[in-house]
């Protein structure tokens, strides 16, 4: 039996973020190259992303690229841009054909030329779609986040648009990547770890987490439908009784 079959169709979380982790572990596994690892984490987006579409998810944010991944050696930083293009390049028609939004949260100026004309483009492409926002987190920090956010609010009250008695959590809400669209409901980390390593940190205040041990190469559909059943079965009381 799936655990397709036993989850309420009716109480999907309408937004669902994924910190896509352990591509390097199972490459190292296999005793293969972290690029190998890479790419099966890749086409694992491709699954990932069917499913919560067939099942009606309407945001989907998925942790690609931190900030602090620039720590990383060079080459891997360059085979992870190669796939990021590789992936637009391959899947941009369909995204577009089923009405999926792609948007970028991060901060993508210090990304490779042609990275971000790729990046551009597909965003352009699909602004009007409304099927479901396919949110792509590259170059991004919740701390980051944040902070621009505090940023830009304090330029707007110095230029007279806003007033400090007027900021409240829907406007901070307004100054987000992700504006506009539901707080995290669930947050999905597969590979073991229990940290939310600085995703999302002002939307995921009332999420539900699921932790894997699965890595994330591994992390089917049958995955994600195990990680909603959990989800749906927890009382969400939003700090009330």
């Amino acid at each position: 039996m799936s655990f397709y079959d036993v989850i309420n169709l009716d109480n999907i979380p309408k937004h669902i973020g994924i910190i896509m982790d352990g591509n390097g572990r199972w490459a190292k596994s296999k005793n293969l190259p972290r690029s190998f690892g890479h790419k099966a984490g890749s086409d694992r987006v491709i699954d990932i992303v069917e499913a919560s579409y067939e099942l009606g998810v309407k945001s989907l944010s998925l942790y690609a690229f931190s900030t602090e991944n620039w720590k990383r050696p060079r080459d891997e930083i360059s085979k992870l841009m190669e796939l990021i293009k590789y992936y637009i390049r391959t899947q941009l028609a369909k995204i577009n054909k089923n009405n999926v939004r792609i948007n970028v949260f991060g901060d993508i100026e210090p990304l490779p030329e042609s990275v971000k004309k790729e990046i551009l483009m597909a965003v352009e492409k699909t602004k009007n779609n409304d099927k479901m926002n396919l949110n792509i987190c590259l170059n991004y920090g919740g701390q980051d986040e944040i902070l621009r956010a505090c940023k830009n609010i304090s330029k707007d009250v110095f230029d007279g648009k806003i007033t400090t008695e007027d900021i409240n959590k829907e406007i901070f809400d307004s100054y987000l990547y992700s504006k506009g669209q539901d707080s995290l409901d669930l947050l999905i980390r597969p590979s073991g770890e229990l940290r939310v390593s600085n995703f999302m940190l002002w939307q995921l205040a009332y999420a539900e987490f699921y932790f894997s041990n699965i890595l994330w190469p591994d992390f089917t559909k049958e995955e994600l439908y195990k990680a909603i059943y959990s989800y749906q079965n927890r009382d969400r009381r939003y700090g009330g009784l």
